[in-house]
């Protein structure tokens, strides 16, 4: 529990929320007591979003849904059944988790700006509606006895009150989130989906899982805030300037941090109220200008909000060092080695895949026994790295069937794959660049391991295999080609793969580098990894693995040892050329 709600973090959150109150009690003028309640409410609401599309990276234009459906759900359980708001916001958060769901199921088939303006059309969808049921405005009859029961007060500090212990419940769960698996898993999916997903992070499951929680806190939110007005307009809390506040705020602040949205709304908000009381009697709409220059300021000069320019600006970036290679001489052909004798670990039969009228990969099989390191190689177009993502789900067959130790993965989505075994690197490294060396192995260790303590143990572990503990502190955007290869095979080892797909991993590397990449590569049998990897580089190729797969075409073209496969006229003819026959000729 220390670990994912750190002293300092609960302190820093209570110490914040009491300096608030404190200021309510400081401040004698109602409005700015009103004002002042309104800060921690539109923070609560910039806390849901970000902990939605802050830290998964979906754009949500949206949040107004969950906001109004909270307020409308707390006033009309008050109108119609008498029922107390200390029990209407806690439903009314079971409403927001629950169209979360609803909303998250569809509209996550959609990506990038098609998602974000999705989400716009939920608020306005409502607004009609709510229009034709005749609720175009609730209001909440003043109660007279048991006040308190309903929520009710003279003094507006309680108000404050109750709005700072929302905030601070939402902080700490923000901040749980943060340090868990779960806030880890929606880095990732943020900085790159396809590397989270092929490293076993089900992508799908946890932004259902951020989105329903992101709409319970929104939906509390908008709850309180129709205590704190007594009256509720589909305007008023499903309007564009709702869910822009909820965009904004954290925008401004820092998306994907824990304090982004509270130092949005505690700029901003007193800022744009003062504004609108002040001119908006001759300047009406003045509180959307300035949210509207304010994101502009934010785009131009800090485009990943106040926060993080702050941090980047007292801890400068530092050049990585350069790498020292470790060179080790090549190894006999590993052909001399005799693979495990237990039979085929992958099967390849038939497999074809068609895109539009361009047939990328045709028939193409092969199986690869346990223990063996079996290399894929051809001319560009060849249709490698389809192939591979085939093989691991990212793309589905077109023909043919794919089954690893006999189960089939036909319809499997890459986490899915992952989960049986099977590990992947890419052509162009994939990296969680804001996330550590560490944190980027964490997320591939979580597939296989239960509890959070045992996939640390399995990261450090893979980082060890790679040679890379030393550096486990170091940021993922920071590193060298050679730094960043070793990550991602560690990232694909730490979840206990009994076969790594690895394509391209010597791309960019110097001869040292290779030669180091090489070694830890070799030893991945022994350990009982098997080993499929696309490369250009033959020279390498030829001393480290046991048997070609050549593809011209999208077809299969040959296979066999190094020796066999290098010695034939189809293979020389198509991929290696003639320099590289007179140059082995006799070898």
């Amino acid at each position: 529990m220390a670990r994912l709600l750190p002293p300092r973090t609960l302190a820093l959150i209570l110490g914040f929320c009491l300096a608030w109150l404190a200021l309510g009690f400081i401040v004698p003028n109602r409005y700015y007591q009103l004002l002042l309640t309104l800060v921690p409410i539109w923070a609560v609401l910039g806390v849901s979003w970000n902990l939605f599309s802050g830290y998964s990276g979906l754009v949500s234009f949206g949040h107004a849904a969950f906001f109004g459906l909270g307020a409308y759900a707390v006033t009309l359980m008050l109108v119609k059944f008498g029922l107390t708001p200390w029990f209407g916001i806690p439903l009314a958060a079971l409403l927001g988790a629950v169209a979360g769901l609803a909303i998250g199921g569809p509209t996550f088939r959609l990506r990038g700006i098609y998602f974000a303006l999705a989400m716009l059309a939920y608020p306005l969808m409502l607004t009609y509606l709510f229009d034709w049921m005749g609720l175009q405005e609730v209001s909440i009859p003043l109660q007279r006895e048991h006040a308190a029961w309903f929520m009710q007060f003279q003094d507006p500090r309680a108000y404050l009150a109750i709005a700072l212990g929302l905030l601070a419940l939402s902080l700490v769960v923000c901040a749980a989130v943060e340090n868990s698996r779960f806030g880890m898993s929606l880095l990732a999916i943020k900085q790159n989906e396809l590397a989270a997903e092929a490293a076993g992070v089900d992508t799908r499951a946890w932004k259902l899982r951020a989105i329903a929680l992101s709409g319970a806190i929104a939906a509390a939110a908008g709850g309180l805030y129709a205590m704190v007005l007594l009256v509720v307009t589909p305007g008023s809390v499903f309007g564009l300037v709702v869910s822009a506040e909820a965009v904004i705020l954290p925008m401004f602040g820092g998306a994907g941090t824990l304090w982004g949205p509270v130092i949005g709304a505690v700029i901003l908000v007193p800022l744009a109220e003062t504004l609108r009381a002040e001119f908006g009697q001759f300047l009406p709409g003045i509180h959307g200008v300035l949210y509207g220059l304010a994101i502009i300021l934010v785009i131009l000069l800090a485009p990943e909000g106040l926060y993080w320019k702050i941090r980047d600006m007292r801890t400068p970036r530092k050049a990585a060092p350069a790498a020292t290679p470790t060179v080790t001489a090549l190894m006999p052909a590993a052909a001399s080695r005799q693979p495990a004798p237990h039979g085929a670990l992958l099967e390849v039969s038939g497999l074809g895949k068609n895109f539009g009228g361009v047939a990328a990969v045709q028939d193409v099989s092969f199986t690869v026994p346990h223990g063996e390191i079996l290399g894929i190689i051809g001319p560009n177009g060849a249709g490698k790295t389809t192939l591979f993502n085939m093989l691991n789900g990212i793309v589905p067959p077109s023909a043919g069937e794919l089954r690893f130790e006999g189960r089939s993965l036909a319809g499997l989505r890459p986490n899915a794959i992952c989960r049986l075994g099977i590990g992947r690197t890419f052509q162009v490294a994939r990296a969680f660049e804001r996330m550590t060396i560490l944190e980027n192995v964490l997320v591939g260790a979580f597939v296989s391991h239960r509890t959070d303590a045992d996939a640390r143990g399995a990261a450090r572990r893979a980082l060890a295999q790679v040679g890379l503990v030393d550096r486990a502190t170091a940021i993922s955007g920071d590193l060298t080609m050679r730094d960043l290869r070793l990550m991602e095979l560690a990232r694909a080892l730490a979840g206990g793969p009994r076969l790594v797909l690895l394509d391209e991993p010597l791309a960019g590397l110097g001869a040292g580098e290779t030669d180091e990449l090489i070694a830890v590569v070799r030893r991945l049998p022994e350990a009982g990894i098997t080993v499929v990897i696309i490369e250009h580089t033959m020279q390498a190729m030829v001393g480290l693995v046991d048997r070609f797969v050549v593809l011209d075409q999208g077809r299969l073209l040959a296979e066999g040892t190094p020796a066999e496969v290098t010695r034939k006229p189809e293979v020389i003819e198509a991929y290696l050329g003639r320099k590289w026959a007179l140059s082995h000729a006799g070898g």
